[in-house]
């Protein structure tokens, strides 16, 4: 097996997932940024993640085909659009569990609601939103692997060549290097996820015992 080929599969994987997930969630986060001031896009953007975890990863790639042809960028779109529901729902989760009693109290030290968004409810909600960034991320890492049908690159190529030679070796090491990155995130980010949950935690401890 060709290393420094494994290894150039493994970058592309990388980078085709990466740029998915950043794009995904600057969407969510300037969506979470309207639904805070438009409190009736709330539902609609909901309904829209609820119905996007429904369409199966490869009928979202195969649409992608009429408007954006083959390629990196379609791939990407088409990841990107699977990104944004866990994330939009967990920010939501996380944004509406906010204690009401410390806006209310950011709020009477003359914070406007900017302020409020920026420095009360966006930092206390992203541990959940971080959950979501982190079942995002393996479930694109997964789907990656699927935008080798659309010309996408990325160590999809290693299975579908695999299967098309009866290259049992390259099928197998495509199989576990993907796997291999999905567990890696799960982990990586899992511990970052953790990290910002135990901060958050100190902070709000600090907090309700400045507010009694």
């Amino acid at each position: 097996m060709n290393t420094t080929d494994l290894v150039a599969h493994i970058r592309d994987h990388l980078a085709l997932a990466s740029l998915s997930l950043f794009t995904a969630l600057l969407v969510t986060a300037a969506a979470g940024a309207s639904v805070g001031r438009f409190g009736a896009v709330r539902s609609f953007l909901l309904s829209a993640s609820n119905a996007g975890r429904v369409i199966p990863s490869l009928a979202l790639l195969a649409l992608m085909l009429p408007f954006l042809g083959v390629g990196f960028l379609p791939a990407a779109v088409a990841l990107t659009i699977l990104a944004i529901p866990p994330i939009a729902i967990n920010a939501d989760l996380g944004l509406r569990g906010v204690p009401v009693e410390f806006i209310d109290a950011a709020q009477g030290l003359g914070m406007t609601q900017r302020q409020v968004r920026m420095r009360v409810r966006w930092p206390l909600a992203l541990p959940v939103l971080f959950s979501g960034v982190r079942l995002a991320a393996v479930e694109v890492i997964s789907a990656a692997t699927l935008a080798a049908f659309i010309g996408g690159g990325g160590l999809g190529e290693y299975i579908i060549n695999g299967l098309a030679n009866n290259d049992m070796p390259m099928l197998v090491t495509g199989a576990l290097a993907i796997s291999f990155l999905a567990l890696s995130a799960q982990v990586l980010l899992g511990m970052v996820e953790r990290r910002l949950a135990s901060g958050t935690r100190d902070c709000l401890t600090v907090s309700e015992s400045g507010l009694r």
